[in-house]
């Protein structure tokens, strides 16, 4: 895909943050199976509940732009995506892991962060004010998921990660 306009510019990076959040509808169930914490199982569960909602919220901006999406495979959440595989595979089931999970999955949240940010911005330039809300409304989403992942290990993961260090 050529881009020579901010419309372009706008639906790939639409179409980059629609394959981020499909990737993790995959991956994230496998996250919340691998934790041992339950109670961080759960959190990982709800996030991707979230991640259903926000693909909604895309497919709203679709239809009432009337956009078309690009087939566009997100090369840095792929990335993101085998990074917390091989968390997985590297780290035995336990504190350790489960810390280990929560630094990937807020990796994950930063970039979905990072990419709704940019995209508000260039649908208020785009004059797409509903856009602009719906990718806010995400954004927000994704700011309490990593606060609450934050203080969540601040309080128990890392505590118990640490008593399982020699």
């Amino acid at each position: 895909m050529t881009i020579k306009t901010m419309n372009d510019l706008f639906i790939h990076e639409l179409s980059d943050l629609y394959n981020a959040e499909k990737q993790l509808t995959k991956a994230v169930p496998k996250v919340a199976r691998s934790a041992q914490h339950a109670e961080l199982a759960n959190l990982f569960k709800s996030g991707v509940e979230d991640t259903q909602i926000q693909l909604e919220r895309i497919d709203r901006i679709i239809d009432v732009y009337d956009l078309k999406l690009k087939r566009v495979k997100c090369a840095a959440m792929e990335g993101l995506v085998e990074e917390t595989r091989e968390a997985i595979d590297a780290v035995d089931k336990g504190p350790v892991r489960d810390a280990a999970l929560v630094a990937q999955v807020q990796k994950m949240n930063h970039y979905q962060m990072a990419s709704c940010g940019t995209l508000a911005t260039f649908a208020d330039h785009l004059g797409f004010g509903e856009a602009a809300e719906l990718l806010r409304q995400t954004l927000e989403e994704q700011k309490l998921s990593d606060k609450r992942l934050t203080e969540f290990a601040e309080q128990e993961i890392n505590t118990e990660a640490e008593r399982q260090s020699p």
